[in-house]
């Protein structure tokens, strides 16, 4: 019997052919004294046998293991680029890829297999500075247990919180009233819904998406409408009793800020968006889907629903901590002509509310539409080369060369969305796709066990790109692409904590979300090279 174990950094795939290497390097981590660390230990066999895993970490660390589960990818994701460190899979996919992390500590491993489980470690912020180490004990059933050590070099530094950096991903209420058959806002959706949330703050999110109404995103929806609508002859009466338990929830999570729902249709802002009567549960419309976007009837609801949304701000203390958006996407002339006439709208009859919104057309910034635009990494630049405050976004694409997080994307590509997002002022990143569990612009739910495109690869969306985490029995299930993303925001924290200057010689390697460096010993390098700068610092 034949059987190689070996211990690896978070930002490597290991494909069931994946080979093991001719040799290994002891595995080093550098950490602040709060910052949570990943790395896997990977097993390949000659004959069938059950592994199980167990670890001992230094008192007071926490301490998780998990199993990396894979998931069958039919296609690349195009372009395909045939630089390693740009797209990853080149020989493995159409095949079995690496994502899913299941709370499991034991497998049963096939011969010619090769698997690997998924460490979590937390130091004790109170933990001394210096060398600590991890041990890993292997117990196959049918030979000698082995036993992997980890080495954690703890410097002298609590990483702050982020700050004027916000994190978004849409989070998609009807997506866990489906897949879980709630009966719509119910104890268990609460229940479940806090630990997405829980889930989405773990993860470096600090904003959370409200659908006070149906959001009006990627098709017709089921409703899910937190708002209680009442039409009456006088006019209109709102009940916000499951808005507020949304928000206290999201609140109790860690949740600092809100967007609130798109108040018109995506691409265009050409029409009212669909409101029910009461939350939807009988798909009651309060007016026709086309009902145009600055029309009587949607003015009379909106001159009724503003004043009230207003004073429910002020009463839970949002104003402040809120984003507001009009239109998911607009571009081109039509969409520029309808979003002008809705923010005028908005202007008239809600003075107050700022807007932001996912366009990379920046003729609707020039013209200070939007107060906050959100561009595409590919035009980002662009703005704030003409001093126009953003934050950035991607979706689907762009692809190849560029910043993305699809299941070929290099794992320590995604690993660098934390120098990326520091090297230039953004003031946030917004995602769309945490956890969208449906066929593309449809109702249909799919099994994200099976389908990572949407049934849409041949129209233009990605492997990997509708969502981030996978439905569990009662909570979300993260991927190895969520939990190296969220570890890439403590680069962030790092360069922040330590007051590194935009201009740094360090980021002269970075000139755009095209063209960074893509590898793991650099990001790793320069982390050291960032800690060993605390004793540098002044007293």
């Amino acid at each position: 019997m034949k059987y190689s174990i070996w211990t690896a950094p978070s930002t490597t795939r290991f494909f069931p052919s994946t080979q093991p290497p001719p040799r290994t390097n002891p595995l080093r981590r550098d950490l602040a004294r709060n910052e949570t660390a990943h790395f896997q230990v990977v097993m390949r066999t000659d004959t069938q046998m059950r592994i199980r895993l167990e670890a001992d970490a230094p008192s007071g660390w926490s301490l998780r293991i998990r199993r990396v589960g894979y998931v069958p990818v039919e296609h690349h994701n195009t372009p395909i680029v045939a630089d390693p460190q740009d797209v990853e899979g080149l020989k493995e996919i159409p095949g079995y890829v690496p994502d899913p992390l299941f709370e499991e500590s034991e497998l049963l491993l096939p011969a010619h297999e090769t698997h690997a489980f998924w460490i979590t470690t937390r130091p004790d912020p109170a933990s001394k500075p210096g060398r600590h180490s991890l041990t890993v004990r292997i117990i196959p059933e049918k030979a000698p247990p082995l036993t992997r050590t980890v080495t954690f070099v703890l410097h002298d530094l609590l990483l702050e919180p982020r700050r004027q950096f916000d994190i978004f991903h849409w989070f998609y209420a009807d997506a866990l009233i489906d897949w879980y058959k709630t009966d719509l806002f119910d104890h268990r959706f609460w229940a479940i819904c806090g630990r997405y949330i829980r889930d989405q703050v773990d993860h470096g999110q600090n904003g959370l998406y409200v659908p006070v109404f149906t959001p009006p995103l990627d098709g017709v929806k089921r409703p899910c409408q937190l708002l209680f609508v009442r039409q009456r002859r006088s006019g209109y009466e709102f009940d916000w009793s499951d808005v507020r338990q949304y928000v206290k929830t999201a609140q109790g999570m860690g949740v600092e800020k809100f967007e609130w729902c798109h108040l018109f249709t995506q691409w265009g802002a050409r029409h009212a968006i669909r409101i029910y009567e009461g939350q939807g549960r009988n798909e009651k419309r309060l007016w026709p889907p086309e009902t145009p976007a600055c029309s009587t009837t949607y003015r009379r609801f909106l001159s009724q629903f503003l004043p009230a949304f207003y004073n429910f701000l002020k009463r839970e203390n949002l104003l402040e901590r809120s984003f507001f958006h009009l239109s998911d996407e607009p571009h081109g002339d039509d969409h520029l002509a309808n979003y002008r006439a809705a923010r005028s709208l908005l202007r008239e009859l809600a003075p107050w509310m700022n807007v932001m919104d996912a366009l990379s057309d920046i003729r609707f910034a020039r013209e200070k539409l939007t107060d906050l635009p959100i561009p595409s990494i590919q035009t980002a630049l662009d703005f704030l080369r003409e001093g126009i405050s953003c934050c950035c976004y991607y979706c689907c694409g762009p692809r190849g060369r560029y910043l993305n997080r699809l299941l070929d994307t290099p794992l320590a590509k995604i690993a660098m969305h934390g120098f990326l997002f520091y090297r230039w002022p953004f003031l946030g990143f917004l995602h769309w796709g945490y956890n969208y569990w449906y066929q593309s612009q449809t109702r249909n739910l799919i099994n994200p066990f099976y389908v990572q495109d949407g049934l849409h690869w041949a129209k233009g969306w990605a492997y990997g790109d509708t969502f981030l985490v996978y439905p569990g029995p009662d909570g979300p299930l993260d991927s190895i692409r969520w939990e190296v993303f969220a570890e890439s925001l403590q680069d962030y924290q790092l360069l922040q904590t330590l007051g590194v200057s935009r201009e740094d010689p360090l980021f002269a390697p970075i000139r755009s979300f095209e063209d960074f460096p893509k590898t793991n010993p650099w990001r790793q390098t320069q982390r050291r090279l960032l800690l060993q700068r605390i004793r540098r610092r002044p007293a």
